[in-house]
C-alpha cells in the first residue's frame, strides 16, 4: 500500500476534529442545527488553515442521508462518498485553473438541475479571487437569485480581490492561522498515533516555520521524518529547516546586555562563516524579543518544555521593557532595509550596532557594564578614567561619564536658550530641546515647558542626553525638569513662526513688484504660489 501522506491522513472529518477554528464550528453548527442555511458562504484565510476542510465537512452536513446536521454520521453512502472526494452532487472548483467565463457558465448552467442523488447541490470553489471579472458577473446571476437546492461554498486566500457584489451575497468566515500551541498538540496526537518518537522541542520548531498553516506543519513533520529516519529531534529538525542556532542569538543579546561592540562584530563573523543568512537571523532575533517580552510580562506563559525556556526568562529579568520595544523595532526596521545595505554583512551589523548606540543609560546593557568595568584590573580602570570627555564617554556609561567630566569650561547664560541651542552638541535630543521652552534657570537647575502633543518627547534617553550636552557646555551638572503644557513659545515654534512670516513677505514682494505686474497684465502670466521661497539670510 503507497504511503499517504500526514496531511491527507489525519484530514478532519468532522467538526469536532477540526483544530484551531472553534468561532467558525460555533457559528456553523447553530446555523445547522437551528436550520437557518444560507445559499452561499465564503471562507477566507492564509493557506493551510482548513478552508476546502471545513468547505467539505459543510457538504457532509447538507447532505448526510440522515438528516441535515452537525455530526453528519461519516457512515452513509453520501457522507464516505464525499470523504472519497467522488460525491456526484458535490462539485469541487479550483478557480486558479478555471478562470474564464465560458467554464464559469457551464458550471453554473448546470445548477439549475435537481441533485442526482444529495439534498443538495454543493459547488465548492477554491482560491475563487482568481475568477475574472466576466466569470464573477457570470456567477453573480447565479447568486442573486439561487435555486433551492444549491449551496455554494466559496474560499479564498484574497478577499480583497473578490467584487463586494460577492462578498455581498455571501456569509462570511474569517479562518485564523493556528496557534502554535494548537499545532505542537496537534502534532503531539499524531506522532504518538504513528508510533513516531520525537522531541517537544523539535514540535516548536516546526511549528515556528509552519507560521500559522496545519498543513505546513504537518508536510514539514513528515520532511523531518524522512531527514531523521523515523524519528523527529530538535537537531535534525534544526538543520532540516536551516534554523538559526538560538546560541548565535543569546551571544548576541549577552554581548548587548554588556555594551560589548567587539563581541557583537565578532559574533556577527562567525555567523557570516557558518554562512547563516543575515535577513532570517534579523527575523529571528526579533522573534527572541518578542518571546523575551512575553516572559517578562507573563512568565506563566512560557511552556515548560520549550527549548528557549530558562534563558528566555533570564533576559526577561535583565533587560528593561522599553530597551526590549527598542531592539524588536530596530531588528523589524534592519530586516526591512538589509536590501538596501551595501551587503548583509553591513546590513546585519548595523542594526546590531544602532542597537547599542540606542540603549537607554539606564538600561540593563549599561549596568551589566558598569558592572564588568568596577571588577576590571587596577591598569584597566587607570585607562577608564583618564580625563578626556570623549574617552570617557565611549569607555563608561553615560552616568558615570557625567561625573567624570572635568570642569575646563564655565560658559555663562543671559537666559537666551535658543542661541544656546546652536552651541550644543545635541544629536538625537535637539528635538526635545526645540520643544522645550525656558521658563526659568539657576546655576544648577533648569525648568523647562513642553506642550501635550509632544510629551513623547520625554523619554529618559533624549533627557539624559540633552543633560550630558548641557553639562559639557557648562562645566557642572545641569538638573533638568519638564511640565506638560497646553501652549508654549518653543524655539521650534518661534522657527516656524519667522519662516512663515518671511514666506508672507515674499509673497508679498512678488506680488507688489512692478515687472511681475507687468507680466501678468501684458502676457497673462500667473504667479505659482509653491514656487515663491524667501531668501535665507
Amino acid at each position: 500500500m503507497s504511503y499517504q501522506v500526514l496531511a491527507r491522513k489525519y484530514r478532519p472529518k468532522s467538526f469536532q476534529t477540526l483544530v484551531g477554528q472553534d468561532h467558525v464550528v460555533r457559528a456553523l453548527t447553530n446555523a445547522l442545527e437551528q436550520q437557518r442555511l444560507h445559499h452561499a458562504y465564503l471562507f477566507t484565510g492564509t493557506r493551510g488553515v482548513g478552508k476546502t476542510t471545513l468547505a467539505r465537512i459543510l457538504a457532509k452536513s447538507l447532505n448526510c442521508e440522515k438528516g441535515i446536521s452537525a455530526l453528519p454520521c461519516g457512515v452513509c453512502n453520501a457522507c464516505i462518498e464525499i470523504d472519497r472526494g467522488r460525491y456526484v452532487d458535490l462539485i469541487e472548483v479550483d478557480a486558479a485553473s478555471n478562470t474564464q467565463v465560458d467554464a464559469m457558465r457551464e458550471l453554473l448552467d448546470n445548477a439549475q438541475y435537481a441533485p442526482t442523488s444529495g439534498r443538495f447541490k454543493v459547488y465548492i470553489i477554491d482560491e475563487v479571487h482568481m475568477l475574472s471579472k466576466s466569470a464573477f458577473n457570470a456567477m453573480l446571476k447565479t447568486l442573486e437569485e439561487p435555486p433551492a437546492h444549491v449551496k455554494f461554498i466559496l474560499a479564498t486566500t484574497d478577499p480583497q480581490k473578490v467584487p463586494v457584489t460577492v462578498l455581498s451575497r455571501c456569509l462570511q468566515f474569517n479562518l485564523r492561522q493556528m496557534a502554535g500551541t494548537s499545532i505542537i498538540e496537534h502534532l503531539q496526537n499524531i506522532l504518538s498515533q504513528e508510533g513516531i518518537p520525537f522531541q517537544a522541542t523539535a514540535l516548536h520548531l516546526i511549528a515556528r516555520a509552519a507560521n500559522g498553516s496545519m498543513r505546513d506543519a504537518l508536510s514539514l513533520t513528515d520532511q523531518a521524518i524522512a531527514y531523521g529516519g523515523q524519528t523527529v529531534n530538535e537537531c535534525e529538525v534544526r538543520a532540516m529547516l536551516g534554523a538559526i542556532d538560538q546560541s548565535y542569538l543569546y551571544q548576541l543579546i549577552h554581548a548587548l546586555l554588556l555594551n560589548d561592540g567587539a563581541s557583537l562584530i565578532a559574533q556577527a563573523k562567525l555567523m557570516e562563516e557558518r554562512s547563516i543568512a543575515f535577513e532570517a537571523a534579523l527575523n529571528d532575533l526579533a522573534q527572541l524579543f518578542h518571546q523575551i517580552t512575553i516572559a517578562q510580562t507573563v512568565p506563566d506563559s512560557v511552556a515548560d518544555d520549550l527549548p528557549e525556556r530558562a534563558q528566555l526568562l533570564e533576559f526577561a529579568e535583565k533587560i528593561p521593557a522599553e530597551t526590549l520595544q527598542l531592539y524588536y523595532q530596530i531588528a523589524l526596521l534592519g530586516r526591512r532595509d538589509i536590501g538596501l545595505a551595501p551587503d548583509e554583512f553591513a546590513g546585519f551589523t548595523m542594526s546590531l550596532l544602532r542597537m547599542l548606540a540606542f540603549t537607554p543609560i539606564d538600561s540593563g546593557a549599561h549596568r551589566a557594564k558598569q558592572t564588568t568595568q568596577n571588577t576590571a584590573k587596577p591598569n584597566a580602570e587607570t585607562r577608564l578614567t583618564t580625563p578626556t570627555v570623549q574617552a570617557v564617554a565611549v569607555s563608561q556609561p553615560l552616568e558615570k561619564a557625567v561625573d567624570t567630566i572635568e570642569d575646563t569650561t564655565q560658559n555663562s547664560f543671559n537666559g537666551d536658550w535658543r542661541s544656546l541651542l546652536d552651541q550644543l552638541k545635541l544629536g538625537l535630543a535637539r528635538n526635545l530641546a526645540l520643544n522645550s521652552a525656558l521658563l526659568s534657570f539657576d546655576d544648577n537647575t533648569m525648568h523647562f515647558a513642553i506642550q501635550d502633543k509632544d510629551k513623547s518627547l520625554l523619554s529618559p534617553m533624549y533627557q539624559d542626553k540633552l543633560a550630558l550636552a548641557l553639562q559639557q557646555y557648562f562645566g557642572r551638572k545641569i538638573r533638568l525638569e519638564f511640565t506638560v503644557e497646553g501652549s508654549v513659545n518653543t524655539p521650534a515654534k518661534q522657527v516656524a513662526q519667522e519662516k512663515a512670516f518671511a514666506q508672507s513677505n515674499a509673497e508679498n514682494a512678488i506680488e507688489s513688484d512692478d515687472f511681475v505686474q507687468a507680466l501678468i497684465n501684458d502676457f497673462g502670466a500667473t504667479i505659482i504660489p509653491n514656487s515663491i521661497k524667501p531668501i535665507s539670510n
